[in-house]
């Protein structure tokens, strides 16, 4: 589908934000979500987790955030329609915050959220 403005993009982001539990958010230690157009390395991954899962940490002071990075231009290549693009930037934010849990691509597919 034809790339949405950045705005309209940062909104859905937020809407996938918003469909995780506080529980879950609450947890969220360190962590900045960005959105950017596409990776420069890999122009077609959706999203991107960098940083220290908690399930590694041990001594962890005065480290910068750990960043969750959301594409904008690669979600809308891969969706058809609106309505697909609102459910996949969701399904994305929530695999990225998973991986921050130390929750694995194995795992996050066998439970649909791959």
């Amino acid at each position: 589908m034809e790339p949405i403005p950045e705005a309209a993009f940062e909104e859905l982001v937020g809407e996938g934000l918003d469909r995780v539990p506080d529980e879950l958010f609450d947890l969220l230690d360190n962590v900045v979500v960005l959105v950017e157009d596409a990776n420069p390395d890999e122009p077609d991954i959706l999203g991107l987790y960098e940083g220290i899962p908690l399930t590694e940490r041990e001594f962890y002071a005065g480290v910068l955030p750990d960043r969750i990075t959301i594409y904008r231009l690669a979600l809308c290549d891969f969706c058809d329609t609106h309505e697909q693009l609102v459910e996949e930037v969701a399904i994305t934010v929530v695999h990225e915050i998973a991986h921050h849990f130390g929750i694995d691509d194995h795992a996050l597919h066998e439970w649909g959220w791959g």
